[in-house]
């Protein structure tokens, strides 16, 4: 959120240089980005302008990081359940027919109407950055709507780029394109040459150039393809093992190997994004927009460009279509299924997300630039420019006023009343979890955990200070990580013996107090410390039903997708990010909000 947020300052910063830079030297803007560009090999020769190497070539990685987020958020996000993919969906493909329509009606039978597509895409990067500047700790739940309704426009905008205004397709470099995809998708995930994977993708940029295909179709496709999951345990423990092994021999081999054990427990999908997402938004996006939106401001074009078809069709689809499309769509789907499919969130994000909607500037831009020329394509981007602008104050004005509510209906209105997807898979038991704090708590938190691990020692006085709330219970899951940890299963049978004899927290408590003395004796004295009987203490130290115990909670959270310690479940959503009292209690009062809501909505 944070690198879209700034993001999103850097890219408007762009915009206005580019604008100030374009009107107070039009010719020397514009030549500047005509400067030619060419790279060959042989007689294969690749000659573009500055501009389209931009907008062509660059902006292939903005939309891998769309394509990458959108899979994350399908993989792991809120719409894994598929279902819920439908509403936002339709409202997406609305979102683009009707400002479409419009702009046709202001274009109808004149040489202009061929640029319809300009006024169908959301620009994602653009409006996720400046919900989270006019919208500031909106839930989760609204980003993750807005970006399923983005996908689809720009899934769609991406395939008329490639359809509808490519020139004539030449089929063999499109089949070295898509052999070169093939081999992309094949490389990254062999793990000892996925470096590969990046000059097949070269290879299948340089095809679809070739082809006579967009090339930036291939970074949305490559990110969709890109699967994201969470770290398994079978991958950590190698990683571990190679690390070890690098601790007692540290050679470069070793150290290769443990860097590529590291990389390798991780998806690919995570990788990607950590390593272009800050390129893009601090560099390939703010680009396009140094490049692309120096428009004249001079009064007489303004005045000719605001009576514009051009410019009246973008701005009307824009401010006023897509709003409409989005807000009725899932609005009508509600009401003609009884309420069985719904939005994931309530009427105010339902409403601002119709109205940030209308930020249209990347893809809008693209779009302009390859179906217009001369003054056609500035009153087109003039357009764009008046629509983003307009549809962000439309959006401020909703979510100000949302936030004048009172806190329950302000939270019911962004969040509304559709049921949370679990990921904890193994609901919360009372008869057979460890419970701590208000029993009747509307806010559970589930830690699963190791007694050595550090970071569970530190988040221990975190969750303290979090079940001072009387709305706030915690449970305990065990989580050894064994092959780091060689005292983790050791220690976790000494909290369940306790736990016979009525002592589980106060053993709990005492062993992340003491992480590293867990050996045998010291678990002994621990026990003689708190009052227990030592003979029957010693005696369910075997026990196999512990053993047991703990092995149904490692497949708990194999199954939930927790493979490190610790590992955060609120109200059955994991909790992704850091475990500082800051971070969780923001988590702990979001989860109580929505259950509330939810109740007084039941």
């Amino acid at each position: 959120m944070r690198t879209e947020a700034a993001g999103s300052v850097l890219l408007i910063t762009a915009i206005l240089v580019a604008m100030v830079w374009a009107n107070l030297s039009e010719a020397n803007y514009h030549e500047f980005w005509a400067t030619d560009l060419s790279a060959h090999v042989g007689t294969a020769r690749i000659t573009m302008t500055l501009r389209e190497f931009v907008s062509s070539g660059l902006m292939t990685v903005f939309f891998l990081v769309v394509g990458l987020e959108a899979r994350r958020e399908f993989d792991l996000g809120t719409l894994r359940d598929h279902r819920r993919v439908l509403v936002p969906f339709a409202a997406g493909v609305a979102g683009m027919a009707l400002p479409v329509a419009i702009f046709l009606a202001f274009n109808a039978g004149t040489a202009t109407a061929h640029g319809w597509a300009v006024a169908m895409s959301t620009d994602t990067a653009l409006a996720l950055g400046l919900v989270t500047l006019v919208g500031r700790e909106l839930p989760e739940q609204i980003r993750a709507f807005i970006l399923t309704v983005f996908i689809v426009d720009d899934l769609v905008a991406l395939t008329v780029i490639a359809l509808g205004y490519s020139g004539h397709v030449e089929i063999a470099p499109l089949l070295v394109a898509l052999g070169a995809f093939a081999a992309m998708l094949i490389l990254q995930r062999v793990r000892r040459v996925h470096c590969l994977a990046f000059p097949a993708a070269l290879v299948a940029w340089v095809g679809l150039f070739f082809s006579g295909v967009d090339p930036i179709v291939l970074g949305l496709v490559a990110g969709l393809v890109t699967p994201a999951h969470v770290p398994e345990r079978e991958r950590l423990e190698d990683a571990a093992g190679s690390f070890r092994r690098f601790r007692e021999q540290p050679t470069p081999k070793s150290a290769r190997l443990a860097a590529l054990g590291l990389n390798g427990a991780l998806s690919m999908n995570e990788r990607l994004q950590s390593r272009y997402l800050p390129w893009a938004s601090y560099v390939v996006v703010p680009l396009f927009a140094l490049a692309n939106a120096g428009v004249s401001l001079q009064p007489s074009f303004v005045a000719g460009a605001l009576s514009s078809p051009v410019t009246l069709g973008i701005v009307a689809g824009y401010v006023v279509g897509k709003p409409f499309a989005v807000i009725l769509i899932p609005t009508l789907i509600s009401w003609f299924t009884s309420g069985r499919l719904r939005p994931p969130v309530g009427w105010a994000a339902l409403t601002g997300s119709g109205t940030i909607a209308g930020v249209g500037f990347t893809v809008a831009v693209l779009v302009a630039s390859i179906a217009f020329t001369g003054p056609a394509l500035e009153e087109a981007k003039l357009g764009v420019l008046i629509a983003v602008i307009d549809s962000t104050a439309l959006t401020w004005v909703v979510f100000r006023l949302t936030s004048l509510l009172r806190p329950d209906r302000r939270m019911r209105a962004l969040l509304g009343d559709a049921p949370e997807v679990p990921e904890l898979v193994v609901p919360v038991d009372p008869h057979r979890d460890h419970v701590r704090g208000n029993s009747s708590a509307i806010v559970t938190v589930v830690e699963y955990g190791d007694f050595q691990c550090p970071f569970c020692g530190r988040a221990e006085r975190e969750v303290r200070e979090l079940l001072s709330a009387d709305d706030v219970r915690f449970v305990w899951r065990h989580l050894p990580i064994v092959d780091v940890h060689p005292r983790a299963q050791s220690a976790a049978l000494a909290a369940e013996a306790a736990g016979v004899q009525g002592a589980f927290w106060q053993m709990h408590d005492v062993l992340l107090s003491n992480q590293d003395r867990l050996e045998d004796e010291d678990l002994l004295r621990y026990a003689e410390i708190l009052g227990l009987d030592l003979d029957r203490f010693h005696k369910d130290l075997t026990n196999p039903r512990f053993a047991d115990r703990i092995d149904e909670d490692l497949l708990g959270a194999d199954l939930s997708g927790a493979a490190g310690t610790p590992t955060f479940f609120i109200n059955g959503r994991r909790h992704y990010g850091a475990y500082d009292v800051r971070s969780l209690r923001a988590a702990v009062m979001h989860a109580r909000d929505l259950a509330e809501a939810t109740t007084r909505a039941g």
